[in-house]
Parts: structure tokens; C-alpha cells; sequence
């Protein structure tokens, strides 16, 4: 009964033996089917395997991309998801040639020439694109980081404008008047751009004056407060309020401030408002200065002016 099970046994491992060898040789040699040139270190060997091994690559690429894709946009919605995923496509090209390079490699042909001229391209390239790929890395910093949104009140070198669209290399804001500004992605990383309604929809403004010496302060603060609160614009909370600035050289300073959720038109709410505070101010009486100096001359001095203008002055006095 012993042997017979040892016999058993030996033959099981036989035909394991066997099925390794033969089933794995023929797999092998499947795989090693293709075009098979020259000999040596120069051979170049295109195998069904090869290709294969391109495919499975290709196929472990996408799946790692697209899990990628879906992690850094899962909190993105609308057209940011769309623009994002426009930078995946580049990202799968540079992969795809990268694969093919590396299979070029395992299947003998000799890409050295390929890879250096490749590199001179991308210096060479590098350098010429260089502000584009700033503005591009500047759009998907303000995309991720969401510090910028459509309809935000900006302001980029002195123009203020309200954000219309929002691109991987650029984006465009609408001027007070009416004119588009494209304020390439860069400038939000490397410059200083105040968003005006990044916490809230609503800013506060400031309309300065200034009075003659001697005018009622206290009424003064009235009108101005009085012409602010009947604009349709200026909110009703916060309440606006009036500083005393200072005492100027030719008047009184005051500035009255507001708070607006139409933070484009401001303009057009200050000159309402300014409008309504002069008018209120001739009806009241209160009058604004213009500068003005008074000049203080000793006679010496005055004759000594005089004589300088006209020497015959003198003999004349």
C-alpha cells in the first residue's frame, strides 16, 4: 500500500514537473514571437510580449490617473472640474510618451540620441514657455485654493474690475468702464491683487470733505450722514458713519463712510452722494474752501521787491 502511494505520488510530481516546463516554455515562447533584427548588443527585439507589457502599462496609467483625477476634484464643481481635468490630459501625454520611450528601450533600440535631443527641445522650450507655464501653475493654485471666484471685485495694478472667467493661463475681469482686462494666472502668485469681496459681498467706502473754519461741525456731520442714508445703494447695516479727519491748512476735514454690497458701481454711489452733500450745503450754508495762503511782507522787504522790479521806484517814493 506504501508504495503504491509513493508511486502515486512520483507521478504526480512528474507530471507537475512536465507541466511547468512545457506549459511555461510555451508561454515563454509565445511571448518572445515578433520581429527579431540584427545580433549582439544591436538587436532589436519587437515581441508580442513587449507589447503586451505597452498595453498593461498604458491601461496601469489611465487607472492611477484617473484615481488621481477623482481625488484632488472631488470638491470642485462646474467648469473648475472641466479646466482641472484639462491639465490631466497633458499629464496623460507626457506619461504615454514616457511609456513608449521605456518600451523603445526594453526592445533594444538605442533612444540616447532620442532622449537628448528630447531634452535640448524641453530647455529650449522650457525657457520660451516659461511665463506660461507660471500662468498655468497660477491657475491651478487659484483653482484648488478657490481665493478667486467668478464675480469677485479685484484689483491689479491700480484697475478694479469684477471677475467674469476664470482660465488655466489667464483671467478676464470686467473694468468699471466696460472695458476686459486679462490679468495672466502669475501676477496672483508673484504681485500683490486685493480681492475687494473675498470674505463678503459687502465693502466699506469713504467719501472725504472738507469745510471752512468756523462752520458747524455738528451740522455738518448731520447733512453728511442725512445725504448718505438716502442713497439706494448704501445699506442700511451697518449704519454709516462720519470721522473729523483733521484740521487742514485751508479747512475742516471730515470723510463720511458707507457699506455697499454693489461694490463695482461705487463710483456711480460716491457721486451720487457727493452731489446730494453739495447741494445740501449751499441750502445749510456751509461752505467749502479752496486753498489758500495768506502772505505776510515786511515794508523793508516790500520795497526792497519793489526796487528789484522797477529801480526807478525809489527815486520816485
Amino acid at each position: 500500500m506504501v508504495k503504491i502511494l509513493a508511486m502515486f505520488l512520483q507521478e504526480d510530481s512528474k507530471i507537475e514537473d512536465v507541466l511547468k516546463e512545457d506549459v511555461w516554455e510555451s508561454i515563454k515562447e509565445f511571448l518572445n514571437q515578433g520581429l527579431h533584427l540584427g545580433s549582439g548588443e544591436k538587436s532589436i527585439h519587437i515581441t508580442i510580449g513587449l507589447l503586451l507589457a505597452l498595453v498593461l502599462s498604458f491601461l496601469v496609467a489611465n487607472l492611477l490617473l484617473n484615481w488621481l483625477k477623482h481625488f484632488l476634484t472631488r470638491n470642485l464643481i462646474g467648469d473648475d472640474k472641466l479646466k482641472f481635468i484639462n491639465v490631466f490630459r497633458f499629464i496623460r501625454y507626457f506619461i504615454y510618451v514616457a511609456v513608449v520611450l521605456l518600451t523603445m528601450s526594453s526592445a533594444g533600440i538605442d533612444i540616447t540620441l532620442l532622449i537628448t535631443a528630447s531634452a535640448v527641445l524641453f530647455v529650449g522650450l522650457g525657457l520660451a514657455l516659461q511665463d506660461l507655464f507660471q500662468d498655468i501653475i497660477g491657475g491651478i493654485y487659484i483653482i484648488l485654493d478657490k481665493s478667486l471666484r467668478v464675480g469677485d471685485i479685484i484689483e491689479v495694478n491700480g484697475k478694479v474690475g469684477k471677475v467674469i472667467e476664470i482660465e488655466l493661463r489667464s483671467t478676464r475681469a470686467l473694468t468699471r468702464d466696460d472695458k476686459i482686462i486679462i490679468v495672466p494666472n502669475h501676477l496672483f502668485i508673484t504681485d500683490i491683487v486685493f480681492n475687494h469681496t473675498q470674505n463678503h459681498k459687502t465693502t466699506r467706502e469713504y467719501i472725504s470733505v472738507g469745510v471752512a473754519y468756523g462752520s458747524d461741525v455738528k451740522l455738518v456731520t448731520e447733512i453728511l450722514l442725512e445725504c448718505t442714508k438716502e442713497d439706494s445703494k448704501v445699506d442700511k447695516t451697518p449704519k454709516p458713519f462720519v470721522l473729523f479727519d483733521d484740521f487742514g491748512d485751508s479747512a475742516l476735514l471730515f470723510s463720511v463712510h458707507f457699506f455697499t454690497t454693489d461694490s463695482f458701481h461705487a463710483l456711480r454711489t460716491k457721486s451720487r452722494i457727493r452731489y446730494a452733500i453739495d447741494a445740501s450745503f449751499r441750502k445749510n450754508g456751509v461752505t467749502i474752501p479752496f486753498p489758500q495762503r495768506d502772505v505776510h511782507l515786511s515794508q523793508k522787504e516790500l520795497s526792497r521787491r519793489i526796487e528789484k522790479v522797477d529801480p526807478k521806484a525809489k527815486s520816485t517814493n
